[in-house]
């Protein structure tokens, strides 16, 4: 299967040349199914360039359902056991994509709610302005370990735990790709957008399926933050255009894409292991950062303090009158002249075990 390219074909035959379990994420921007039955204008009479393609009509919502269940299903078919999915749609077509993800047994992890920083208005004054779009975030079953990369969210997010609703804009200016003066395509979606959702749900060297690449955003950003990437594309017309957009983008250095790592994810150091390594010695004095607690550090690794005996999580916990304790954080000690908690010298055999294995 050869990889950072587009495919020119239907992405039902397309997808059926596939491996199974070969793709890590699939992010998918299928027909809408809009329904536009008549041109819409703007109060100035301009014509709005509104979703009137061929390839976003259906003759009836059985159709478009029947159509969305087959790819659906050979995605699922194509990916890795911890893969996960992105879909993302309108009121028209999301809910009936959702439950068609349901069925086939994805596991549903999120909604995103996609709210538009400048959203196209109303202009009829009939309803509310359609200001955002949904995604609908799975990964392949309910007992998939799929990748989040929820500390860098967090970093991302000024350091606070990032919600469902993303406030991003939408494609505009030299971003947007113009075919004769004219938009290129009527839904291409923003950087901004897919950067997010790669850059929280897959690593380095993944392999990433679009199987509706149309202006080619998603191989952009896949390029660009070193993910390998396919696109299926049946209409000609976007291809070439995509082509050129993805040959400019020069990949960001592997050091510039190294991501804050969860400490979920770090090797396990247990407390004896801080004695055996002499990093800390039975009798030693812990304390806490104000140094308003103090616990001695016992030959079998426990600590005890006044009346208190226990792993450093539950005697710091008791100290404080409190339910629960981190002791990594909470104890501290003297470590080369310096106050330093605990975590630090469990860093420094996390550091001793990986140079071992090298």
């Amino acid at each position: 299967m050869e990889v950072n390219k587009i495919i020119h074909g239907d992405c039902l035959k397309v997808l059926k040349t596939f491996q199974d379990e070969s793709i890590d994420l699939v992010f998918a921007d299928p027909p809408y199914n809009l329904q536009l039955n008549k041109e819409l204008y703007r109060p100035d009479s301009s014509r709005v360039s509104a979703v009137n393609d061929d390839w976003d009509k259906f003759i009836s919502f059985e159709k478009y359902d029947e159509f969305t269940e087959k790819w659906l299903f050979h995605c699922k078919r194509v990916l890795k056991p911890n893969g996960s999915l992105w879909v993302i749609g309108s009121y028209h077509n999301i809910f009936r994509v959702g439950k068609i993800i349901q069925d086939l047994g994805f596991w549903i992890l999120n909604d995103i709610i996609w709210r538009k920083t400048n959203p196209m208005p109303n202009f009829k004054g009939t309803r509310f302005t359609n200001a955002h779009e949904t995604l609908i975030w799975a990964s392949k079953s309910q007992k998939s370990k799929f990748t989040f990369n929820y500390d860098s969210m967090k970093s991302l997010n000024e350091d606070i735990q990032m919600r469902s609703d993303w406030c991003i804009p939408i494609c505009s200016g030299n971003e947007r790709l113009k075919d004769n003066g004219m938009k290129l395509h009527s839904t291409q979606k923003p950087e901004s957008l897919l950067a997010r959702i790669i850059l929280s749900s897959t690593n380095q060297g993944d392999l990433i399926l679009d199987p509706f690449l149309g202006s080619g955003t998603t191989a952009c950003v896949a390029k660009k933050y070193n993910r390998s990437w396919i696109g299926i594309e049946r209409e000609e017309k976007y291809i070439q255009h995509s082509q050129n957009r993805i040959d400019k983008i020069l990949p960001l250095s592997s050091e510039i894409l190294e991501t804050v790592k969860s400490k979920k994810n770090e090797p396990r150091v247990p407390f004896g292991n801080l004695l055996e390594r002499g990093l800390l010695s039975p009798g030693e004095l812990l304390f806490d950062g104000r140094q308003r607690w103090f616990a001695k550090v016992r030959a079998d690794g426990s600590l005890i303090s006044n009346n208190s005996k226990g792993s450093i999580h539950s005697v710091g916990a008791e100290v404080q009158g409190l339910t629960s304790c981190n002791g990594w954080t909470f104890w501290h000690t003297k470590f080369n002249g310096n106050i330093v908690s605990i975590d630090t010298l469990r860093n420094v055999v996390r550091n001793q075990n990986l140079e071992l294995a090298i």
